[in-house]
């Protein structure tokens, strides 16, 4: 392959995939019954052991 075709695939499907990835994570972040897992987390450097 050159560098063109490369860089035609990048620029196409390599948006495309991120963007699948991206949208993924939020979803996965802001699902239902996540909230109070995140708030624990969230909350872990104030916690005195």
């Amino acid at each position: 392959m050159d560098y063109e075709t490369m860089r035609q695939f990048a620029d196409t499907w390599g948006l495309v995939g991120l963007t699948v990835l991206f949208v993924g994570i939020v979803i996965f972040v802001f699902r239902p019954g996540s909230r109070q897992r995140y708030e624990d987390d969230a909350n872990i450097p104030l916690k005195e052991d």
